[in-house]
C-alpha cells in the first residue's frame, strides 16, 4: 500500500505498520501520523492492537520488534564506525586532567576510551570490561571495574549490586549511553537493568555528557534513564537537524557537533587540546 493517505483501512496501515517493524526493528508514532497523515491517537490505537496480539512492544513515542532490542555489543561495535570515531573525538574534549570518569558500555563510549590521550591522570569507573581492556595497557589511566553479573548482550555488569557499588563513587563526569533521546523527555534505554546503572551513574556525577548517533533522536525506548534537566552536554554528529539541537540548547544544554568523519579521520587524537 501507499503511506501518506488517511484513506487506509485500520488493517492496511498496521500491515504496513508491521512491514516498517520488521525492516528497521522500531516505529515512532510522531512519524507514523505523518506518513498516514493521521492522527497519533489513531497511531496509538494501531500500536495498542498490535501489542494486545503479541506482535510488536510498545514503548514511550512508538513500539519496538518483540524479540531482542539490540544487537551484543561486539556486533554493534561494526556499526557506524567512522560517524562514532568522529564524536568520540568530540566528547573527549570535555575531559580534564586529573578526573574521575565514568564510562557506561557500549561502542560509542568504546569509540571514546580509545580517543583519550594518554598521560592523563584519569581514573576510569566501568562496568564494561571491554572499556577496562581498552585502556589497562596505557599510560595515565587507573581503572576501578564495577562488579556485578555480566550482561552479555550490553556487555557490562548490571543489577542492584553494580548500581550500588556505583553510588558509592564521586566522579567529575560521567558518559551514560543512550538507546533513544528526545527533547521533552530526554535518556532512555531498552532494558530496566541497564536503566538502573545508567541512572546511579549520573546520579554519582558532578556533570553528565550523553554521545549519540543522529538514529537515537528517531528511536524508541521503554525504560526511563534522565530527563533533559539531567544532561550538561550532547555530542551530536555534524549533519544533526537544526531544529532538534534548538529543541535541546532552549533547555541549557550544551551541545556540541562534531566534526565530518572525512575531517575527523584527517585529525589525529594526539593533537586533541585537553585542559589541565
Amino acid at each position: 500500500m501507499s503511506s501518506g493517505s488517511s484513506d487506509a483501512l485500520p488493517e492496511e496501515r498496521q500491515r504496513e505498520i508491521l512491514r516498517r517493524l520488521n525492516s528497521h526493528g522500531r516505529v515512532v508514532a510522531a512519524e507514523l501520523a505523518t506518513a498516514f497523515a493521521i492522527s497519533e491517537d489513531s497511531i496509538r490505537r494501531d500500536l495498542r492492537e498490535l501489542a494486545a496480539r503479541g506482535l510488536c512492544r510498545r514503548v514511550y513515542g512508538g513500539a519496538l520488534l518483540v524479540g531482542p532490542d539490540l544487537p551484543a555489543v561486539n556486533l554493534r561495535q561494526g556499526l557506524q564506525v567512522e560517524a562514532k570515531l568522529s564524536l568520540a573525538r568530540k566528547a573527549v574534549n570535555l575531559v580534564r586532567s586529573g578526573q574521575t570518569i565514568l564510562i557506561d558500555s557500549g561502542s560509542a563510549n568504546g569509540a571514546i576510551a580509545d580517543a583519550l590521550p594518554d598521560r592523563m591522570r584519569l581514573t576510569i569507573v566501568t562496568t564494561a570490561p571491554d572499556i577496562a581492556q581498552r585502556l589497562i595497557d596505557r599510560q595515565g589511566f587507573e581503572i576501578l571495574m564495577i562488579g556485578g553479573r555480566i550482561d552479555k548482550r550490553a556487555g557490562s555488569a548490571v543489577g542492584i549490586q553494580a548500581a550500588a557499588e556505583i553510588r558509592r563513587v564521586r566522579a567529575d563526569l560521567c558518559f551514560p549511553g543512550a538507546c533513544a533521546i528526545d527533547s521533552a523527555t530526554g535518556v532512555w534505554s531498552v532494558d530496566s537493568e541497564e536503566a538502573l546503572i545508567k541512572r546511579a551513574m549520573i546520579e554519582s556525577s558532578g556533570e553528565t555528557a550523553v554521545v549519540v548517533t543522529t538514529d537515537k533522536f528517531s528511536s524508541a525506548a521503554a525504560h526511563h534513564v534522565a530527563g533533559i534537566d539531567q544532561i550538561d552536554h550532547l555530542v551530536v554528529e555534524h549533519d544533526i537537524d537544526e531544529t532538534v539541537l534548538a529543541a535541546f540548547e532552549t533547555k541549557s544544554v550544551s551541545v556540541h557537533r562534531a566534526k565530518a568523519p572525512a575531517m575527523a579521520r584527517a585529525t589525529s587524537s594526539d593533537t586533541v587540546e585537553l585542559a589541565d
